[in-house]
């Protein structure tokens, strides 16, 4: 079995290689190829921390992937990383286990990924300001993955610590990311002059204020992925002109802004226009009209780990990268 570390996996694989295999995984998922099970998640109220168990298969390219990750908002203050997670990687012909490897930052990255999908279907062709409402962890590859869709020349930073916002900006620079960006500590301004907002936080409450949305806004929402998680209030939702999931079942029970307004009964899941899938291949349509607020939810679901983490297998492989040992 071959064990990928996550500095490994920086160096092979890429903002735009997550973006190609997560395309290609949600058009074998429309082709009905791919076996989704739910995800198990179990709480540990104490810690306000969640573990997530997600098993997966491609009956394309006859691999299996378990991916278990952990979540503990309380971990940097012990010096340990909020998020951690590995996937385990199989042969789906001869059952033979294939690749550990670490999916933290595969986890961010795929996130990333699939709101640059679905930034480059819903957010106007024109967008130019982007705002970013939580500089954590998860917020990097949002930020990178609208970068590969979007030629965005201001990023407008807001967090909860002014110094963690002006320390993502700069992290934002060693990237290479030169697109000037500054830290706004007023939450309705940095939404009212966005072209496209992400959120990324693990909030149970709205973050901004959905009247603050300008017509022709495009939103990613990705942080919240628990039912009493809300970043986006009951306005948003019903402001929303097209609803766009990435997929149907973890949202119906995990999506916390979207169940919070279909409980409340001004909005229904009928009203969704999209999974991210049938935008890719075509069965529904994207923006439409300069003037739509488009809105993108993502809580995730494990064949998006297997896309790239069949993907990052493959680089290793070819580059002679990991270790390999006897289990």
């Amino acid at each position: 079995m071959l064990v990928i570390n996550e500095k490994q996996i920086q160096q092979l694989y890429k903002m735009t290689d997550a973006i190609q295999d997560i395309t290609a995984m949600l058009k074998a998922k429309e082709a009905g190829k791919i076996n989704n099970p739910h995800r198990t998640v179990f709480d540990f109220p104490a810690y306000e921390a969640s573990a997530l168990y997600m098993p997966s298969a491609d009956l394309v390219s006859e691999v299996s992937a378990v991916k278990v990750v952990t979540i503990f908002p309380d971990n940097p203050a012990n010096g340990k990383p909020t998020t951690q997670g590995v996937v385990l990687l199989s042969d789906a012909t001869n059952g033979e286990h294939l690749a550990m490897i670490n999916a933290s930052y595969l986890t961010r990255l795929r996130t990333g990924a699939l709101s640059g999908i679905a930034t480059g279907y819903l957010a106007k062709e024109n967008s130019r300001i982007l705002s970013v409402i939580g500089t954590g962890a998860m917020a990097f590859e949002q930020v990178l993955g609208v970068l590969a869709v979007r030629d965005i020349e201001k990023i407008i930073l807001v967090n909860r610590t002014v110094e963690k916002a002006e320390a993502f900006g700069e992290k934002l620079r060693v990237h290479g990311v030169e697109i000037p960006f500054e830290v706004e500590t007023d939450v309705s301004k940095a939404v009212q002059q966005a072209d496209i907002i992400c959120c990324a936080t693990r909030s149970n409450e709205p973050v901004f204020n959905g009247s603050d949305v300008r017509p022709g806004t495009h939103i990613n929402g990705v942080g919240s992925y628990l039912p009493h998680m809300r970043e986006v209030d009951e306005t948003t939702v019903l402001r929303s002109d097209k609803i766009v999931v990435d997929d149907l079942a973890g949202v119906k029970d995990e999506a916390g802004e979207l169940m919070h307004a279909a409980n409340s009964g001004k909005w229904s899941f009928d009203g969704l226009h999209a999974q991210i899938g049938e935008l890719v291949v075509g069965k529904k349509s994207g923006r439409q009209a300069q003037e739509e607020i488009t809105f993108f939810k993502s809580v995730g679901a494990a064949y998006f780990d297997l896309a790239v983490s069949k993907g990052v297998y493959a680089k290793a492989k070819e580059a002679g990268v990991g270790i390999e040992v006897e289990v």
